[in-house]
């Protein structure tokens, strides 16, 4: 395919998904429900037939040397299709804010100032590796009104044209226009070149991916993009805290999967429970293969841990995003310096403190600048579907126009709505 027939591919799937959005936007909540519904039967119908064609993905994957961690996230097993068929029905489940009216309130003039919740239009998203995220997407545009246009990467073309297929069976049954989501068929990169300039049909832009990818698209857009970079996520371990509890959730957060952006990459304790925490920690950690690269005072304190791997922490170890077996681990003084370190290196995204102290938790929540804020709980909770938005388009670490996981609200807008008797102004 040339790159002429390229940009004319992408321009006519602008074309047809600003059409869409038009029907799309007026949707009832029943149509929307009913599609919604009607999606997680047809996933949980699929299941094998969609294992098929995943595994030509993940064959062609390894064959191509793909890293095991970008293999394991192209895999739609029975599990990964029953959490998106869920995630369908807790959205169709969910009430539709679609027209309301906030903040109606009356003016000195007689007239009435309010703001009514309506779709953003048309988004587009490109997105690599996980195609769970296009039924994530899909299921978002159909609840927000929107249209949308996906490119998925080439490693799972064939998982995301077998998703996209049932998508739109599932729009038409219920009614609504087929194409309100489609897919980029093409896996030539210079089909995303095109989608991040079609200003006239295109309303926003949200990468999901490496960094290199939303670099590229956070530079090149002529269209505004929801982002984040990196997951750089921390474990505050505070004074005085539930030992037991710090340690499961240090545990849970670093290694119940390494790959997503929510995993815990630096984990800080307070110097007073160092010793005791690091020991246990370091042997759960040691015995997973954990790698922990350590500021001075923490690696002397897992030097006593039999089996440990640990290595000393350079500088760029507290801003890295490993998505592997790798953790950074430092001994802080306190919460000042806990929050100082945080604030510092972490991308922004989400960071836990383990505490039973309530003036430092409050300090905590209210001084760390993450779009996600834990309190004892595992930094794996940073997650649309665990949030109850049903399902999310990314997780956001700009502060306009979304923040955090994207979920409905961040896919709509808000235009004023004025409500008068035959008022004129004087």
């Amino acid at each position: 395919m040339n790159a002429t027939s390229i940009a004319q591919q992408v321009h006519l799937l602008g074309v047809q998904a600003k059409a869409a959005s038009s029907l799309m936007a007026k949707a009832s909540a029943a149509q929307k429900s009913l599609a919604l519904h009607g999606l997680a039967k047809l996933l949980r119908s699929h299941t094998a037939a969609l294992q098929v064609d995943n595994a030509k993905d993940i064959e062609r994957a390894k064959v191509a040397g793909l890293e095991d961690v970008m293999v394991d996230r192209l895999k739609l097993t029975p599990q990964v299709l029953e959490t998106c068929a869920l995630g369908c029905e807790q959205l169709a489940n969910m009430p539709d804010i679609i027209g309301d009216i906030i903040g109606m309130k009356e003016r000195p003039s007689g007239i009435s100032v309010g703001q009514m919740r309506v779709p953003i239009g048309v988004f587009g998203m490109v997105f690599e590796s996980r195609p769970n995220v296009t039924i994530e997407a899909a299921s978002l545009a159909i609840k927000s009104g929107n249209a949308c246009i996906l490119r998925g990467g080439s490693e799972a073309i064939d998982s995301n044209k077998a998703l996209t297929q049932l998508v739109q069976q599932a729009l038409l049954e219920s009614g609504l226009p087929q194409d309100a989501v489609q897919l980029v068929q093409t896996t030539d990169r210079e089909a995303v070149g095109h989608l991040i300039t079609l200003k006239e049909f295109i309303d926003v832009i949200i990468p999901r991916g490496g960094k290199g990818l939303i670099e590229r698209i956070s530079q090149e857009a002529k269209i505004p993009v929801i982002k984040h970079l990196d997951g750089n996520c921390h474990v505050y371990v505070d004074t005085a805290c539930d030992i037991d509890m710090a340690v499961t959730i240090a545990d849970n957060a670093k290694t119940q999967k390494y790959s997503p952006c929510n995993a815990a990459e630096g984990l800080l304790v307070a110097r007073s429970e160092a010793e005791t925490f690091l020991l246990r920690i370091g042997a759960i950690y040691a015995a997973k293969g954990v790698e922990m690269r350590c500021c001075p005072e923490a690696k002397k304190i897992l030097s006593q841990v039999s089996g440990a791997n640990i290595q000393d922490a350079s500088e760029q170890d507290w801003f890295a995003e490993y998505l592997a077996p790798i953790i950074s681990i430092k001994v802080v003084a306190d919460v000042h310096e806990a929050i100082a370190h945080i604030n510092h290196y972490s991308s922004h995204h989400t960071d836990a403190i383990i505490s039973n102290n309530h003036s430092h938790i409050e300090q905590f929540v209210r001084e760390v600048d993450s779009s996600s804020v834990m309190v004892n709980a595992s930094t794996r909770f940073a997650d649309g579907f665990e949030y109850g938005l049903g399902a999310e388009i990314g997780i956001s670490t700009d502060k306009f126009h979304a923040r955090g996981p994207v979920g409905i609200e961040g896919l709509t807008s808000l235009k004023y709505v004025v409500m008068g008797q035959g008022q004129i102004r004087n």
